[in-house]
């Protein structure tokens, strides 16, 4: 349920700082006729995401056994892809992301209210449909039979949306560089077992050899149906009994991605760089780095 809230708590804050710098942009330059454009632009955004989520849930249910899985380790895979580019992306790109924005309104304000909708629908609706494939992929690997990984996602859009209005009304104020970095890290790890489950998924779809190679089986001391289990499913996507494929995807994959997004010095260096103004909810010294 823990990684399931962090993924709503993390994608959901980015859309809601998006939708702040657009609200507050038009706010301050006097411009609030164009509110209700934005705010349409958001709305199919969201509907967008939240069929393209039920899409997924229920067209994948129509499968036979093989096609799901071969599906669902598909979209997995894609998932971690997406996010991953994805909290790199924020990271190196974070500090422009209001001046990239205002930008975009400014040539909207001049082309009409259509140009407005669309530049709000494609600030928000991006983080929609990578926020609906990545909560299914991990709902679905860490599905237990109970609404608890739905809830936990559910809990984490809900805080961000309460974060995000803070944030605007200027009553909340947190160092989001480091509130980055910290959940990015922690979705990175989300994303292995993520990754691992995919590539499970795929063997049982005959896609991927090795199903039955394992590379140990603890089942019998860490029980899947205890608390520490569940605990551990739900947080890192454990697999008592996983096999050697999935234990060297994972360790491929976590070790030099964590190591890299964790690094001192990332993709873009400090020169040439243009300082902006801070965010909502942060202080200038506190503004996020890339």
């Amino acid at each position: 349920m823990f990684s399931n809230y962090l993924i709503g708590l993390r994608e959901g804050l980015e859309a809601s700082l998006v939708v702040c710098i657009l609200i507050a942009y038009l706010v301050k330059t006097g411009r609030r006729d164009a509110l209700k454009p934005i705010w349409a632009g958001i709305g199919v955004a969201v509907a967008i995401a939240f069929g393209f989520g039920c899409a997924l849930e229920f067209g994948s249910q129509e499968l036979t056994f093989k096609a799901q899985e071969a599906l669902g380790g598909s979209l997995s895979i894609l998932a971690v892809v997406l996010v991953t580019w994805m909290v790199f992306w924020m990271r190196r790109t974070a500090r422009h992301l209001k001046a990239e924005l205002h930008g975009r309104l400014d040539a909207a304000l001049a082309m009409g209210t259509g140009a407005l909708v669309a530049t709000a629908f494609l600030a928000v609706g991006r983080e929609g449909l990578e926020t609906a494939l990545f909560v299914w992929a991990s709902v679905h690997a860490a599905s237990d039979g109970t609404p608890r990984p739905l809830i936990g996602v559910a809990l984490g859009l809900a805080t961000a949306v309460l974060l995000g209005w803070l944030f605007y009304r200027g009553a909340l104020r947190i160092n989001l560089a480091k509130f980055f970095t910290w959940t990015g890290g922690m979705l990175v790890v989300v994303a292995a077992g993520v990754l691992a489950y995919g590539v499970h998924d795929l063997q049982e779809a005959d896609l991927v050899p090795g199903l039955t190679n394992l590379a140990f089986d603890i089942s019998s001391t860490v029980d899947p149906s205890s608390w520490y289990g569940t605990l551990l499913k739900g947080v890192f996507n454990f697999q008592p009994d996983p096999t050697v494929l999935q234990v060297t995807v994972w360790l491929l994959y976590l070790v030099p991605t964590l190591a890299l997004f964790l690094a001192p010095v990332g993709f873009a260096s400090g020169k040439g760089k243009v300082k902006e103004p801070d965010e909502p909810g942060s202080r200038p010294s506190e503004a996020p780095q890339a």
